[in-house]
């Protein structure tokens, strides 16, 4: 099969979907494998070192989707990518569509095989694909979160560790999965006072088992929700549910209860942000202000790091993408139903059931296009 990498678009998104040792793996397997001139640039690897691989360079994008079978790429593609899809193409990416009707309508009307990254599963029920990016993701939040209570970045002006005979910063965290135990995580090495809210009772036991005394575990009900948040310095919004749009769980009214200069962190942005006064930022411009609190909200937080973020990315993605080359993608869905659960869009219709109930669309059972 041949394999197209282009060069992301989004904006100061510097990662790509393939690392010169996936390549060469592909490349060894025998696929063949057109990378977008400069796609690796911002991972410090140049065309050289994709065509030592075993990779043909493409002059531009155009190219690159026009000979493709199969596109892999890290971020979901824009409008101009996504009308240059054709259909039975296979795209392998992060998608996050639950938020996106238009992408989703785009996606439909190229006939193209969408697979996303955040949906596939593993035997355990976890996302092996999505795990990568939200560990660095959660570490990144407190990184983030500690700037952005900087004064000079509009915060409350606090010190995420404090000092001796100075309280530290209050941290919370909503959602104990990979997000957040990893945002907990940093913060508490920070040396901040950290609390983490979730709904399985067995979770929380496991962080409690994990981390001790030093981390606050809470059942999150709306009680618990304003308790914490009302006091934080630092909320960080780390909710999923799997191809679905995040739950609102801050609502306008509570910013009013927080104090001025507090942060909101929403690693959950990329699903619609779990809270109610989120929108998609960038990293050109990554907060704003409501009611004097500050939220970050960049959509593509994992970018800022993109070398880190790559070949985190690339070493848990190249198993999926050698079984999609070599087997076709309809042989390697019917082979595995945790790769069948990424399939997002086919045949011009929307085949993930959280997708088609977040966007309200009549859904395509699965097996009706692998029949």
């Amino acid at each position: 099969m041949l394999i197209g990498v282009p060069r992301e678009i989004k904006n100061n998104e510097f990662r790509v979907g393939l690392t010169p040792a996936s390549v060469r793996e592909l490349h060894a397997n025998g696929h063949r494998v057109l990378v977008e001139t400069g796609a690796g640039e911002g991972i410090g690897m140049d065309d050289a070192a994709y065509v030592r691989a075993g990779a043909a360079i493409a002059a531009d994008a155009a190219t690159v989707f026009a000979e493709a079978e199969m596109i892999v790429k890290v971020k979901e593609p824009q409008p101009e990518e996504c009308r240059r899809l054709r259909p039975g193409q296979i795209l392998f990416t992060y998608l996050h569509l639950a938020p996106d009707p238009e992408q989703a309508k785009l996606l439909m009307q190229s006939g193209a095989i969408a697979i996303a990254y955040e949906t596939v599963t593993d035997a355990q029920g976890r996302l092996p694909l999505l795990a990568p990016m939200s560990e660095v993701a959660g570490r990144m939040a407190v990184q983030v979160g500690a700037v952005s209570l900087q004064k000079a970045a509009g915060g409350f002006g606090v010190l995420l560790a404090g000092v001796p005979g100075v309280p530290p910063a209050h941290v919370v965290v909503l959602g104990g999965g990979v997000v957040g135990t990893n945002a907990a995580r940093i913060a508490l090495g920070m040396g901040a006072d950290v609390t983490i809210l979730d709904k399985s009772i067995a979770r929380l036991a496991q962080l409690d088992d994990l981390y001790g005394p030093r981390l606050k575990t809470m059942f999150s009900t709306t009680e618990a929700l304003e308790q914490t948040v009302f006091n934080a310095d630092l909320v960080i919004g780390a909710v999923l549910v799997p191809g679905a749009s995040a739950p609102k769980l801050v609502t306008r009214d509570m910013l009013g209860h927080m104090r001025r200069g507090a942060v909101l962190v929403d690693v959950a942005i990329d699903q619609g942000g779990c809270f109610e006064t989120s929108k998609p930022t960038t990293h050109d411009n990554p907060t704003y202000v409501v009611d004097g609190v500050v939220h970050y909200c960049v959509a593509n937080m994992p970018g800022a790091v993109p070398r880190t973020s790559t070949f985190a990315l690339a070493q848990a993605t190249l198993p999926y993408a050698l079984r999609l080359a070599g087997q076709g993608w309809r042989e390697a869905l019917r082979a595995d139903p945790h790769l069948r659960a990424g399939l997002n869009v086919a045949n011009g219709r929307i085949v993930h059931p959280a997708v088609a109930a977040a966007l309200g669309h009549d859904l395509l059972p699965v097996e009706q296009v692998l029949a």
